[in-house]
């Protein structure tokens, strides 16, 4: 039987119509070996271990940046006698994939690549980085005009300059460029999952559209994700009714038929299973925080 590390599947915010979350994390044991569905992002500032990602390990000082993708397993480790201190940010898939998979989603950042997920920034570069993620979390605790679209907006930056300075210190040692060169997986079925899942998605259209057997589609679905495709298909459409239910005041019959459920009865019944209360029970909880 495969072994899946902790599967993490919530952070401050996750059912928000803005899915992010950032702040500061002082790490003197390191971390135990986790994967999750969102994507997370975290720089160093102070101590020293290391990280090790789809077991590849790299070290962990001031100045490194790591980009996990959704569903690697990473843990971390802390250099003894040391304590680890970095900033960690959690987003959802969908701030980088825009609505139509195109324009400056940045999607690409989360195919599959043989980059590697972290760099080193040192200097002018570390003090910039270190300049734009605190200024993210000053937006993010903060409640000023536009605080979204700044903070998607030094989101994006981040990662911009995470990618370009990874592939400046690969050139910069001469790596092949065969090395670049993305490696065929499941994420443009994963991608099509994220960007359709409020429609009616088989196994069968799947299986004509990416043309590959419906029950390999299954499998690497599973081998990817750890989840079959219908649980994973339930999680996003679920995780959007949780936002809803929360920032509108939709009835419970809109937001399931909104989010892909095509009967009320299977959505309340798959949402109180999930997440332990029935829809109203559970917008009323939220609500009163």
């Amino acid at each position: 039987m495969t072994h899946f590390p902790d599967y993490l599947k919530t952070y401050p915010n996750v059912d928000t119509p803005f899915p992010l979350h950032i702040d500061i994390h002082a790490l003197p044991r390191g971390f135990r070996a986790h994967r999750h569905d969102f994507l997370e992002l975290s720089y160093v500032i102070a101590g020293k271990g290391s990280e090790v990602v789809n077991n590849v390990r790299h070290e962990m000082v001031p100045g490194t940046f790591t980009f996990v993708q959704p569903y690697q397993v990473h843990e971390l480790f802390t250099e003894p006698g040391s304590t680890l201190q970095l900033y960690n940010c959690m987003f959802s898939m969908d701030l980088l994939i825009d609505a139509a998979g195109q324009g400056d989603g940045l999607a690409e950042l989360i195919e599959p690549s043989a980059l590697p997920p972290y760099t080193a920034f040192t200097g002018a570069m570390a003090d910039r980085m270190r300049f734009l993620i605190d200024d993210m979390m000053r937006e993010y605790k903060g409640n000023e005009p536009w605080r979204l679209a700044l903070l998607q907006a030094r989101l994006k930056e981040l990662l911009v300059c995470f990618d370009r300075e990874r592939r400046k210190q690969l050139h910069a040692e001469e790596a092949p460029q065969a090395a670049l060169k993305p490696r065929a997986s499941a994420w443009p079925i994963i991608h099509h999952i994220h960007r359709n899942y409020q429609e009616d998605i088989t196994l069968t259209q799947l299986s004509e559209l990416f043309g590959m057997s419906a029950s390999r589609i299954s499998e690497v679905i599973k081998e990817k994700t750890g989840q079959t495709f219908v649980h994973f298909l339930q999680d996003l459409r679920l995780r959007h009714a949780s936002s809803l239910l929360i920032s509108t005041d939709f009835s419970v019959v809109q937001v399931a038929l909104e989010v892909g459920f095509g009967s009320y009865k299977t959505f309340a019944k798959i949402f109180r299973e999930r997440k332990g209360l029935a829809p109203l029970a559970y917008r009323k909880a939220k609500r009163s925080v």
